[in-house]
């Protein structure tokens, strides 16, 4: 494992925006408003030629026993343990605070390598705090602002003289750039997002994942706020799974900070393979769910539908499950045949069958259909319902090929590409579904006109 390192700090001293930094990526949620990190955020950071883990952790600060607050605590005190070294982060422009003193002692008593951080310093306001910053007894402050990038050489040095020795890598290894192989591709983790309205259980079931409370849950609404990436084994199998803030209605959303963690759940989106769409029970296929389940198959990802707090229902039998399965193709029909599974984020039913249905998913957006199989189908398709008459003039359908996987994707060759109505496009991707089994992934059927080779000739003159 990399040399790690745990931001700490009171609230709002820029911990996330020096996360961001060292990152090289706007990952972690920033703004104005104290309290913004909640669940501890891991990285892989650079620093010059230094290369480690960085953990970004919610705010010091102090709180009544199984609260809220002193859970997210729980969680920075959970980070310090994994650390190797600590970056004790302080505001310059404010100075010193009790608070700062306080946690300062916590950080001494961590037993671990300290860099005192004075962030802010830019501009002449932050000379003053960094000097008080002297106080603490944690060592000389480092001068920096990390939104600026000011002060990055200085930190550089700090933590040069704390890291071991760079071991050199074997000349043989691959390139990093270079393509996977099949095999590779079979054993990399899978990402997996997971996503749904706001109290639905998310956290919830990644925890039971995970056999950890790794994420903070609360019956609060709006918990989770920036996307927590965690890396899961499920029998041999590994797997990157995000943990979302909860998408409400567009209409719905007021606050800055809550249009940020909506942002960065749809970065995840894009970002995963494949995304489980977690419903609630009770509240199943909503007008929100449909349109988060619409917003999945437009990104193109493969998608797993998971109804939460089963154990809450009165009827659990095959007939609710059937009935989920009818709902299901009814309300997305989009996504025709999409696995349902019925879990119990907190209980732990059915979390075999939702990971079993991720690799199948998965499996299923990478498969790529053999060229002559596909055009036998193609053949019997129009055959058995030809292409209507536009405007007086049969359609002329050519051939079809397979031009990529992840989503399935292909072109149709035709004659008249803009003329050919969407409901017959839709006849030709649910017979694909069924023909080559691509249950709920998204199809792409491509139109593509086929070159005329008498369009450069010239008409005669008469």
């Amino acid at each position: 494992m990399s040399f790690t390192i745990a931001i700490i700090g009171r609230p709002n001293v820029g911990k996330s925006t020096l996360f961001n930094r060292l990152v090289g990526q706007k990952l972690a949620l920033v703004d104005d408003l104290p309290g913004v990190t909640r669940d501890r955020r891991e990285g892989e950071a650079r620093l010059g030629d230094l290369e480690f883990t960085i953990i970004d952790t919610a705010g010091l600060d102090e709180g009544a026993k199984g609260s809220l607050t002193a859970r997210m605590q729980e969680q920075t005190e959970a980070a310090i343990a994994q650390a190797d070294a600590l970056f004790f982060v302080i505001d310059a422009r404010i100075g010193l605070t009790p608070t700062d003193r306080a946690f300062a002692d916590f950080a001494r008593k961590a037993n671990k390598p300290v860099l005192l951080v004075a962030n802010k310093s830019e501009g002449k306001h932050g000379d003053a705090g960094a000097m008080e910053a002297f106080a603490l007894g944690l060592g000389d402050p480092i001068q920096i602002s990390a939104e600026h990038g000011e002060g990055m050489g200085e930190l550089y040095d700090a933590l040069a003289k704390l890291m071991p020795e760079p071991v050199d890598a074997d000349e043989d290894e691959d390139d990093e750039g270079a393509p996977l192989t099949e095999e590779e591709a079979a054993t990399r983790p899978i990402r997996v997002a997971i996503v749904g309205r706001p109290n639905a259980g998310k956290s919830t079931l990644i925890n039971h994942l995970l056999g950890e409370e790794r994420l903070l849950t609360s019956p609060e609404a709006g918990t989770t706020r920036d996307s927590i990436a965690v890396e899961i084994n499920w029998k041999g199998r590994d797997f990157r799974v995000f943990d979302t803030a909860g998408l409400r209605r567009r209409s719905r959303i007021e606050e800055k900070l809550e249009k940020l963690s909506v942002a960065d759940a749809l970065r995840a989106v894009r970002f995963a393979e494949v995304v489980v769409l977690v419903m609630d029970s009770q509240n199943r296929f909503e007008e929100q769910d449909l349109r988060i389940a619409d917003l999945i198959e437009r990104e193109g990802r493969a998608v797993v539908l998971a109804v939460n707090k089963w154990d809450l229902m009165e009827t659990k039998g095959g007939g609710a499950i059937s009935g989920l399965r009818r709902d299901a193709d009814h309300w997305l029909p989009q996504v025709k045949g999409v696995p349902i599974v019925a879990v119990s984020g907190l209980m732990g039913e059915g979390i075999d069958r939702m990971m079993q249905a991720i690799q199948d998913a998965y499996a299923v957006w990478n498969r790529r259909v053999p060229t002559s199989a596909l055009n036998r189908w193609f053949e019997q398709a129009i055959q058995a319902n030809p292409p209507p008459a536009v405007s007086g003039r049969r359609l002329k359908l050519n051939y079809i090929t397979q031009n990529k996987a992840r989503p399935p994707s292909f072109v149709l060759f035709c004659s008249r590409a803009d003329a050919v109505p969407q409901s017959y496009l839709r006849y030709l991707t649910n017979s694909m579904r069924e023909t080559f089994d691509l249950p709920g992934t998204p199809v792409r059927i491509t139109l593509r006109e086929k070159a005329n080779p008498f369009a450069h000739k010239r008409k005669r003159p008469s």
